[in-house]
């Protein structure tokens, strides 16, 4: 990269904070605007005297809302925040705003630092940046799930809160209202509000249905579900202690479980994202270090080799990143936000011609085939339809293919530059070149370069040929005066750099293997759904236990029957959601039928004994007896629940380990050491044969 496109590349960058530094004051002084009296409007009557940073964020909401790159990932926050704030837009668009800023100021400085280490090798550079793109959706999944976990744990202390106006009001609708005109918690708040509304609706079921839809996590999900039924069916003594407030126990219990879970997740996951991105920023770094140590690695780095170890360097960094990422999921409201209405998937299987071609790679319905991607697509609980994944896989197959073509074409042609630019000595040198030795080796390269110009093309040439033009001078007179020997070989060099420059092309074997590497990215989203499915395997303890909970709240509740568990065990289900939804829906035709079917669709022992349980509920005995154990042994369950946890969490540590390390471990391995140990081996052994030809 030359000095020059270096320039224009940091002038760039510093432009673009100058605009931003000027934006900000001139949003802080500007006055009059539409925008800054809707403002003031919303906020009359606790205006501010000195400058406010709410006002700051609004103004700059606008601002990324008009800007065509920014408006994306503003409107992905949107759609999370809004679950979160419950149609609170001044606060959504406050949070939108500073988690976005936030971001802006840590990939700048980060894109900054890349391009300063990275500015002598264009590939590297270029693929860092636009692995830098991949690394926004992180850093914005990641704010919001501070605000999710906060949320989490607000709703501890408003359940606390609850309890004691439970005790003073007596109605759960009362004492709900009372504890959400706290201030301190706004997001909590703004639940809290909702379910008072949904409460005392002129249709609370209807309305509780779509208050499902949107609750940021399941807890607030059950808790709006046990006040629905108290409201509905009135409380009960059990034990001298309200059922109501032993629901809100058992919900707290679980939350706390799960603030225990989230934060150990955190701590295990806290450093390995950001180990798997390092190794892509010692690449150059490395790179000079042992150019400037060891000349005679300059070969490596600067070849072909060194490349591909940089290619697949960056290759594996990514997929370890996003594999770290996906084991550090908690679940949060990124499951309930994704935009699954119309993606870009669905804007192109629009198009007549791309849908024909789409429609010819998908498998027909009914055959094995069909049969198998479907339950793939349910085990990983993926929300995509099947022409969406299709496209993807040829998406992905073509990029790929186009990539690994334009790659291996750059390989060849940073060989053939090397060539032609490469210091030429005829002796292994240890350390870095002084500026004479680099000066005669120039010139020995500059000559050879006259040499490779007046024969290349002629793959008949040989040795003797290049020997006789030499010793004449027909092309240059830098060996009339050398001896035979001397001539030879430079002769032998400059046929060897021949056959590198008239070799180096595409190969019909290197289009084969772009291809193979098209068809690796054909299959990665099917690789990917099989990997989520594992992920979700490991979480089903967790979501039976989950349900053993929710079961323990209702059995003991009036009027509640075994449809009633169904269709909560419906609402809360992730892994287990498809077979549960079956069963509700036959239940009618069938009780013990529809039970009996979805304890032949799963395999999980766990849940097949609630199903049994479920059974014996539907004709023999009540409800409270058929589960009496999850009473009579809930603590041995709650520990139970938190070695599930541990197990999970140490299985997910041990994975998350080994993927986060894998780049490192190839950075000092495959780009460090064993090219010094085996280019160094070569080189002593080059160095040895010459020195025995010399004595002879």
């Amino acid at each position: 990269m030359s000095n020059d496109m270096l320039l224009y590349l940091m002038i760039g960058v510093g432009v673009l904070l100058v605009i931003l530094l000027m934006a900000f004051f001139i949003i802080k002084k500007k006055s009059g605007s539409s925008e800054r009296a809707q403002i003031q409007k919303l906020r009359e009557g606790t205006k501010e005297k000195s400058f406010s940073t709410e006002v700051l964020y609004q103004k700059l909401y606008v601002i990324y809302l008009k800007t065509p790159f920014f408006k994306r990932y503003l409107l992905k926050l949107r759609r999370r925040l809004a679950i979160i704030n419950v149609d609170d837009e001044y606060l959504t668009r406050k949070q939108a705003a500073k988690i976005l800023t936030n971001t802006i100021l840590i990939v700048v400085p980060l894109a900054i630092v890349i391009i300063a280490i990275t500015h002598n090798n264009m590939l590297l550079m270029s693929m860092l940046l636009i692995f830098e793109l991949f690394m926004v959706d992180t850093f914005v999944d990641g704010m919001v799930d501070k605000l999710d976990n906060k949320l989490l744990k607000e709703q501890i202390d408003f359940f606390s809160e609850i309890r004691h106006a439970y005790h003073e009001f007596n109605m759960v609708e009362e004492a709900i209202y009372q504890v959400a005109q706290d201030d301190d918690k706004p997001e909590m708040s703004r639940q809290a509000e909702k379910i008072y509304e949904v409460l005392i609706s002129d249709d609370p079921e209807s309305e509780l249905e779509k208050y499902y839809d949107i609750a940021p996590n399941s807890y607030l999900k059950e808790f709006a579900g046990v006040s629905y039924l108290t409201k509905e069916f009135g409380d009960r003594k059990i034990d001298n202690s309200s059922l109501y407030l032993k629901n809100l126990n058992n919900i707290t219990q679980e939350m706390q479980l799960e603030i225990l879970k989230r934060d150990k997740l955190d701590y295990t996951f806290q450093s390995l994202s950001v180990i798997a991105i390092v190794p892509m920023l010692a690449i150059e770094p490395i790179k000079n270090w042992a150019l400037s140590q060891f000349s005679f690695t300059a070969d490596f780095y600067n070849g072909r080799n060194g490349m591909l170890v940089q290619i697949l360097l960056i290759f594996l960094t990514f997929v370890c990143y996003i594999l770290t990422r996906k084991l550090k999921d908690n679940g949060s409201t990124a499951m309930n936000t994704k935009n699954t209405e119309n993606p870009w998937q669905a804007k192109l299987y629009k198009i007549p011609f791309i849908k024909k071609i789409v429609d010819l790679f998908i498998p027909k319905q009914g055959t094995k085939e069909y049969t198998k991607l479907k339950q793939e697509m349910k085990d990983a609980a993926s929300k995509d339809k099947m022409e969406w994944i299709y496209i993807n896989r040829i998406v992905l197959a073509i990029g790929t293919f186009i990539v690994s073509i334009f790659l291996i074409s750059q390989l060849h042609q940073v060989t053939i530059n090397n060539v032609y630019t490469d210091p030429t000595v005829d002796h292994d040198i240890v350390g870095e070149m002084n500026a004479k030795d680099k000066k005669s080796a120039m010139e020995l390269t500059a000559s050879d370069n006259q040499y490779i110009e007046h024969f290349k093309g002629n793959v008949k040439v040989t040795v003797d040929d290049i020997f006789k033009a030499m010793q004449k001078g027909r092309i240059n007179k830098d060996y009339i005066d050398k001896k035979e020997k001397e001539i030879q070989i430079a002769a032998e060099r400059v046929k060897e750099k021949l056959d590198i420059i008239n070799t180096e092309q595409m190969q019909w074997f290197e289009v084969l293997l772009a291809m193979v590497f098209a068809i690796i990215a054909y299959n990665a989203p099917i690789w990917m759904l099989k990997f989520q499915a594992k992920m979700r395997q490991m979480e089903m303890e967790d979501e039976v236990m989950q349900f053993n909970t929710i079961i323990l709240m209702l059995m003991k509740i009036e009027r509640v029957n075994v449809e009633i568990i169904l269709e909560w065990l419906e609402r809360y289900a992730n892994i287990f959601k498809e077979p549960i939804s079956r069963c509700v829906n036959n239940y009618e035709s069938g009780a013990w039928e529809a039970l009996e079917q979805l304890k032949e669709e799963v395999s999980y022992g766990q849940f097949i004994r609630i199903v049994e349980s479920l059974q014996a509920a539907v004709e023999k005995i009540p409800i409270p007896d058929a589960f009496d154990e999850l009473d009579t042994e809930r603590d041995y369950y709650q520990e139970k629940r938190k070695e599930s946890n541990e197990r999970l969490i140490a299985r997910k540590g041990k994975l998350g380990k080994a993927i986060g390390f894998a780049p490192m471990v190839v950075l000092f391995v495959g780009y460090l050491i064993v090219p010094l140990v085996f280019v160094g081996l070569t080189s002593m052994a080059d160095s040895f044969a010459g020195m025995q030809e010399s004595q002879f």
